[in-house]
């Protein structure tokens, strides 16, 4: 029972609450012993908090996983967590996750309980509208940078925000796609939304938001608050490994057939991990005047 539990919260996926980390690196605080310790716990907090929302989504979707091609080998969909224990784990976890919270600060603590609404509402109503859906999910990556900066007390820029959002709408249309793909007929039994899509369509908005992407960071190496912040106009050669990065995930959404779990394929691509490395080393290097 108790690897079931942990399988469906799904800790792989906990890799999402690093984004918590990025008010620190472009803060200049990464290097700050006291604003470490403090997004560090911050993101445990995260975890848990995921962790409670994982329960949730899968006991809402408990019928329609058990007719989905993977997602019926979940520990609830097949039977291996009974409904009953995974509820009362749930309200464990998220009443510890956001009883811990409270000790990291109030605008802390009000950016965490935004996130479980927003994913009590995505579970419940928002993940049957078109559009909507994938929105309510790049909100979520919003809440946890507004959460990062936060807990340290650094504004969360315009630009990181943008950035933020646009790349989870990038990912989400992406996994949409898939999802279609994957499913085709029987999409309806699954995601009753997938029917307001369609792979053209969602291969237009997936070009829209990836040129976004690419377009509001490149701008926001470029602006004068950022050189100013700074002083260097250096972030501008990262750029490349964010062209390097929409393009590969891009190759595989299409001529690999994936994109379906964005984590795995971050965790597991060895040519994306390498380039995310590298963009993240060359970033701090450059934050930091090393470069």
């Amino acid at each position: 029972m108790l690897k079931a539990l942990i399988a469906s919260m799904r800790p792989k996926q906990w890799v999402k609450n690093l984004f918590i980390f990025a008010p620190l690196v472009f803060s200049r605080s990464l290097f700050v012993p006291e604003k470490l310790l403090l997004v560090a716990m911050a993101f445990a907090v995260f975890c848990v908090l995921a962790g409670s929302v994982y329960l949730l989504n899968d006991l809402m979707d408990i019928e329609k996983d058990r007719r989905h091609p993977t997602k019926k080998n979940r520990p609830l969909a097949s039977g291996a967590l009974k409904p009953g224990i995974a509820l009362f784990f749930l309200v464990i976890f998220a009443g510890v996750s956001l009883g811990s919270a409270t000790m990291l600060g109030l605008g802390f603590l009000f950016f965490a309980g935004a996130y479980f609404v927003n994913n009590l509402a995505y579970s419940t109503f928002m993940k049957h509208v078109v559009i909507v859906d994938v929105m309510s999910i790049a909100f979520g990556f919003v809440l946890r940078v507004l959460a990062g900066a936060a807990v340290i007390g650094v504004p969360a820029t315009p630009w990181l925000l943008m950035c933020t959002v646009l790349l989870a709408l990038f990912l989400g249309f992406a996994k949409r796609r898939y999802e279609l793909v994957l499913l085709h007929d029987e999409a309806d039994n699954h995601r009753k939304v997938l029917l307001q899509y369609s792979p053209y369509f969602l291969d237009q908005l997936i070009m829209i938001v990836g040129a976004a992407v690419v377009m509001s960071y490149a701008l926001y190496t470029m602006s004068a608050e950022t050189v100013a912040h700074f002083g260097t106009t250096g972030l501008i050669y990262t750029v490349p490994f964010v062209l390097y990065g929409i393009f590969r995930y891009l190759y595989l959404v299409h001529q690999k057939e994936e994109g379906g779990n964005p984590t795995r394929v971050l965790l597991t691509d060895t040519p994306l991990i390498v380039d995310i490395i590298l963009w993240l080393g060359v970033c701090i290097l450059i934050i930091e005047g090393v470069l």
